[in-house]
Parts: structure tokens; C-alpha cells; sequence
């Protein structure tokens, strides 16, 4: 016996997920939904690589937040990243000193961020140098997130120039074998933040 139709139900259809303007409005998934307001709020993970095209950032996933669907399209906000674990125990040697430093931040518009910083080390530091480190990251983290927007803070972040900076700067007490943003969350977006300005949104469907 073939099953009726369930009636009631509204009939799903596709929606394509966009990466923001700030990387490059790619396409970076596909989901479907009866209804688009459900998709707000869900969440997507995609490799740096996808954004790129370099082979070499595959190791970091970047996440991303549905925060508005115009038509078929989904727009999305940065939501934080991570470096694969395969990729970060990797970096681990005997007779070196990974030091991890966590810190809350909060950007130029208002959004407040959890990030994790990492020096990895040629060899077994002291206890004073690991402090004045992670009081370098502080620093640096905190002054980045001071002056920048969320979009400009997440570029920084996950393509490298936040690294480099704190790399520049510990390289004055020791000469670290990898500096990493190693993974970063979002905490709060405010309103302005979570539900960009409908002729923003217009114009990145116009760019895709």
C-alpha cells in the first residue's frame, strides 16, 4: 500500500549558504527548510582552504552563523574558528613549551569574542617567560580587537596577521617555533552585528 502525502506540511526547498562579503561571498553549503526563519541561527563549519583555494590552510575550520535569508540565499557572519586537532598536536615536541593564553575580548562594534593564542617554542621555557608571553598576547589581542570591526578582527585572526604580530613581538624574548590564533568563538553579537542592513545584503547577492 503506498503511503498518502502528509498534509499540512509545506513543501521544502534549497537554500544556498554564503560565506560574508568579508570572505569573498563564496558559497559554502547548501540546506533545505519549509520554512526560512528556521535557518537562522544554525550554524556551518568550513575549511579556510574553501575560501582560499590554498591547499596550505586546510588545517583551519572556520565557522560561520545563518543570520538572514533573502530568496534562496543564507547570510552568514564569522562565528569563530579552530585548528584541526589533527593539525595542532602536530606542532607538540618533546623537550619544548606550548604556552596557551585565553582571553575575552570585545571589538570596535560591540561583539564579544573568546580567543585562544599559542607559542610554541624550540625549547623548555621558564615559568617568567611563559608569563610575559601570554602578557604579550593580551596585549596584542586586546589592542587588535580595540580598533577593528568583527569583520576586519576575523581576517586578522584567521589569515595570520594577529600571529604575526605576537610573533614580532615574543620574537624580542625568544624566537618561538609556531605563533597560532589557535581558536577563536563568538560569545554576542548585537543586533546590528546579527541582522546586517537589508541594502548590504543586496549588494553582496548583486556580487555573487
Amino acid at each position: 500500500m503506498s503511503r498518502k502525502p502528509e498534509r499540512g506540511r509545506a513543501p521544502k526547498s534549497e537554500y544556498v549558504i554564503r560565506a560574508p562579503s568579508y570572505f569573498g561571498n563564496r558559497e559554502i553549503g547548501t540546506t533545505i527548510s519549509d520554512d526560512p526563519s528556521k535557518l537562522i541561527g544554525r550554524t556551518v563549519k568550513v575549511s579556510l582552504y574553501n575560501l582560499t583555494d590554498d591547499f596550505s590552510k586546510q588545517y583551519m575550520i572556520i565557522r560561520f552563523k545563518i543570520v538572514r535569508v533573502d530568496g534562496n540565499q543564507a547570510y552568514t557572519v564569522f562565528y569563530g574558528h579552530e585548528y584541526g586537532r589533527e593539525f595542532l598536536r602536530s606542532l607538540v615536541r618533546r623537550g619544548t613549551s606550548r604556552i596557551d593564553g585565553f582571553y575575552n575580548l570585545k571589538t570596535l562594534d560591540n561583539v564579544a569574542m573568546r580567543v585562544q593564542a599559542t607559542v610554541f617554542t624550540l625549547k623548555r621555557e621558564t615559568t617568567g617567560k611563559k608569563r610575559l608571553i601570554r602578557r604579550i598576547m593580551k596585549e596584542v589581542l586586546e589592542s587588535s580587537a580595540s580598533k577593528l570591526t568583527l569583520d576586519q578582527l576575523a581576517q586578522e585572526l584567521v589569515l595570520g596577521k594577529t600571529a604575526s604580530d605576537i610573533y614580532n613581538s615574543v620574537k624580542k624574548i625568544l624566537l618561538p617555533r609556531h605563533v597560532g590564533i589557535v581558536k577563536s568563538k563568538v560569545l554576542s553579537l548585537p543586533r546590528e552585528v546579527a541582522s546586517p542592513a537589508p541594502q548590504e545584503v543586496a549588494g553582496q547577492a548583486r556580487e555573487s
